[in-house]
């Protein structure tokens, strides 16, 4: 879907960061991804991205949504903020876009109205100070701190940015802000108008956490299961990159080789349900690919490609059959324009579809 055009704002608070080259960040309520995915466009492919979304069914959203984008710097966690106090001064960034009354989206949803009172208002504000409290301790010293609400609420804007800074003791950062943007700058965060300018009702605020930012190195962790040598040189054969290879059964995944040690000090401490690139799954010492790794930015560059038109990208969509005459036997990526679509194994007599069942287009055109 389109990223709203107000929370893009984000964009901003991250360029105001100053982030190393390699940053561990978190998304604390990710769930369906907008703010993960736009992080990991701005992120470089050594820092690591944490998604996280407590609520589960939500949170299979969200990691389908982070597998189409592609990266392998990711992992997706489902876990309740407290229980990242495990992570003591980890993060160099943390974003909280926190549940709220949602006023902001009145305009866009008239059924928020019927669901907004002054009760939720405060019963959310209660949350948000709850969920900042329990997630602070991880944020290193001199980290920075998103706070952002889709809320038109004091109680849940200001008045938070303002217990931020009183109570956890941290600092307001200011951020650049063109007058023609049309966003209002009050005295402790960034309130946008849906009649001053062209996106929802939203808030956000930006803090930083006193000390300095030093790089931890990641504790001791538990052994993780890496694949033979064997299995290792096959599976190098789809991937292309500096990657570890984690055997789980007979699913294989690729891990950044230089996040290792943080994806493990990671599961050893959250319940993560998606890590790196799920490259394919061993199968009489083959591999069947995996539809993650379609979507990967790192499919080797001497993997087969299937261009289709039109009509068969469509058919191939909605897990379709698909015909194309003389092609390469064998796995390859299906690709409409150049863009990966996901895979087909070509046989002699037809072509198999290994579009996922539960992403295929229902309709009919």
């Amino acid at each position: 879907y389109v990223q709203e055009a107000s929370s893009m704002f984000l964009e901003q608070a991250v360029n105001a960061a100053h982030l190393s080259s390699h940053p561990k960040v978190l998304d604390l309520c990710a769930a369906p991804g907008g703010k993960s995915t736009h992080l990991q466009s701005l992120l470089t492919q050594e820092s690591l991205l944490v998604s996280n979304e407590v609520i589960r069914a939500r949170g299979n959203i969200l990691r389908d949504n982070m597998v189409k984008w592609g990266g392998a710097n990711v992992v997706v966690s489902h876990n309740d903020p407290a229980h990242f106090t495990a992570l003591a001064d980890w993060f160099d960034l943390i974003v909280i876009d926190a549940p709220c009354s949602g006023s902001g989206l009145f305009r866009r949803e008239p059924g928020a109205m019927e669901e907004w009172s002054t009760g939720n208002v405060q019963l959310c504000s209660q949350r948000q100070q709850r969920i900042l409290a329990d997630t602070w301790p991880s944020l290193k010293p001199g980290g920075m701190l998103v706070y952002a609400t889709c809320s038109y609420s004091v109680q849940e804007d200001e008045d938070i940015a303002n217990w931020i800074i009183n109570s956890l003791g941290a600092t307001f950062i200011p951020l650049t802000v063109p007058e023609e943007w049309g966003i209002v700058t009050t005295e402790a965060g960034y309130r946008f108008w849906p009649y001053r300018l062209k996106g929802e009702g939203f808030f956000m605020a930006c803090f930083r956490k006193p000390g300095d930012n030093d790089e931890a190195p990641n504790p001791r962790t538990k052994r993780i299961n890496a694949v033979s040598k064997k299995e290792n040189e096959l599976v190098s054969s789809w991937i292309d990159g500096d990657f570890s290879f984690i055997r789980n059964n007979e699913l294989v995944y690729a891990w950044p080789a230089a996040q290792v040690g943080a994806f493990s000090y990671l599961l050893d401490n959250l319940r993560v349900s998606y890590a790196g690139t799920l490259v394919g799954e061993f199968a009489r010492e083959k591999i069947i690919p995996a539809h993650a790794l379609a979507m990967s930015r790192h499919v080797a560059p001497g993997i087969s490609r299937l261009e289709l038109d039109r009509e068969n990208a469509i058919r191939y969509l909605q897990r379709k059959e698909i015909s194309t005459l003389g092609s390469q036997k064998g796995w390859q990526l299906a690709a409409y324009e150049g863009m990966p679509l996901g895979w087909v194994n070509v046989l002699p007599n037809r072509i198999n579809n290994y579009y996922p069942k539960e992403l295929r287009i229902l309709k009919d055109f």
